[in-house]
């Protein structure tokens, strides 16, 4: 490491890591920064698929952004992505039929990179990074942040020790638990009780054509359900180690290689717990655990065919003889409703049900309903300061600290604490 000084430390690459430290050097050419991460790689959303939305709401936590302050900085995380936008056709059909039924489909602006393209983006934001002087020191983790006199006091590998003018903490959703240590140390107010709880859906493309219209088609049912991450293409459905239990998520590649004629995307209800019920992290750990235990050490998967008839699916289910494809992720042949909570699987299912109306054939019987497909943004400090700053040399930013749902969200929020930093540097 070549100092034990900084300006500013920033935990984490991903998204909002990035947004702070290109703003940083954009406003601050002569900062001295240190970004920090425990993985090899910036992980996350940039590395897994890579999808960007470039409209609001898609990616914003709603109760931290208007409208006109994410389109005043989406702009800028353009920028630096440069993406390729995706055309859409016959949203109109698809919007009229949603509305009938009390849908909302929103047309947003959207890129895709592609899980096998996505490193290359990664490696040429990281370098133009390092040529603007940015330090970057991967494959360690940050164990302790500390308040000091004048700055922060950081532990790194539960021994090294740098200090810092300022803090940006932005280590993702898988940063989540750190974020909530860090925040009881200090004595950060804070919110638990939000969580994602949903199932991932595989079908073949002819059942869900939306996707040749519209890339990645977000729909908002009632009761807090909406569709997450659609992957085409190429798709496939991927394991996410977490703890001591597994999650399902989706990927695609880029349109460089080959479709293998399958779709796959989430559906997620958003779960708000109350007094005196309030931990939204525990309850995720738990429903992860219980999956985890039910399939044998592994996540479920079921057939719809199955789930109407009300038996379990099991593994001549998955032969070719009795339906058209193959999961792409070979889990555990069995019955969700025993892993999901009655309330939360019957408004998925009726999501489902509403959506076939809209695309008709995604309940075609061979489609695979995969869980727990689970986000992790419990832990939100109660903010105050309109840069996410939540003690006097500490900001939060990201999917993790719950003011970003995506990519695109996330770089902004980076931005957001970066012109705050800038601002109590006397620059702003």
């Amino acid at each position: 490491m070549a100092s034990d000084q900084y300006d500013v430390v920033i935990i984490g690459t991903g998204p909002a890591a990035l947004g702070a430290a290109f703003h940083l050097t954009d406003r601050l050419p002569a900062i001295s920064i240190l970004m920090i991460d425990k993985e090899a790689i910036c992980s996350g959303g940039l590395l897994n698929d890579c999808k960007q939305n470039y409209s609001f709401p898609i990616g914003f936590a709603e109760e931290y952004w208007t409208r006109e302050e994410a389109e005043r900085l989406l702009p800028l995380v353009e920028d630096k992505l440069q993406p390729v936008f995706k055309e859409r056709h016959n949203l109109e059909t698809y919007r009229r039929r949603a509305e009938r039924i009390g849908v909302t489909l929103y047309d947003i602006r959207q890129a895709h990179v592609g899980t096998d393209q996505s490193t290359f983006l990664i490696q040429r934001l990281m370098a133009e990074l390092a040529g603007r002087g940015v330090n970057i020191l991967l494959k360690r983790e940050v164990t302790d942040v500390r308040e000091a006199d004048h700055g922060a006091e950081l532990t790194i590998d539960g021994a090294e020790r740098i200090r810092a003018d300022t803090v940006i903490m932005a280590p993702g959703r898988k940063g989540f638990g750190f974020l909530q240590r860090v925040m009881e140390q200090l004595g950060i107010p804070y919110i638990d009780n939000i969580v994602d709880v949903g199932i991932r859906v595989e079908t073949r493309l002819a059942n869900y054509p939306i996707v040749r219209d519209y890339y990645d088609p977000k729909f908002y049912f009632p009761e807090r359900v909406r569709t997450f991450c659609t992957n085409s293409g190429h798709a496939r459905v991927v394991l996410e180690r977490y703890e001591d239990f597994s999650l399902v998520n989706g990927h695609a590649l880029s349109e460089r290689k080959s479709g293998n004629d399958l779709v796959n995307f989430a559906l997620l209800k958003t779960i708000g717990l109350k007094d005196p019920v309030r931990s939204g992290q525990q309850m995720a750990l738990f429903l992860g655990r219980l999956a985890h235990e039910i399939g044998g050490g592994r996540p479920l998967m079921q057939r719809v065919g199955d789930f109407r008839m009300g038996k379990r699916s099991s593994t001549e289910t998955f032969n070719d003889d009795l339906y058209s494809f193959r999961p792409t992720c070979p889990v555990t042949a069995g019955d969700l409703g025993l892993a999901v909570p009655a309330k939360i699987m019957r408004h998925i299912w009726a999501a489902l049900k509403k959506l076939d109306t809209i695309v008709p054939g995604v309940l075609h019987p061979s489609t695979i309903m995969y869980y727990p497909e689970i986000k992790m943004y419990a832990n939100k400090p109660s903010f105050v300061d309109p840069h996410f700053r939540v003690s006097p040399h500490l900001y939060m930013v990201g999917d993790g600290a719950g003011t970003s749902r995506g990519i695109t969200g996330a770089w902004a929020s980076g931005i957001r604490a970066a012109e705050g930093v800038v601002k109590a540097r006397g620059q702003g």
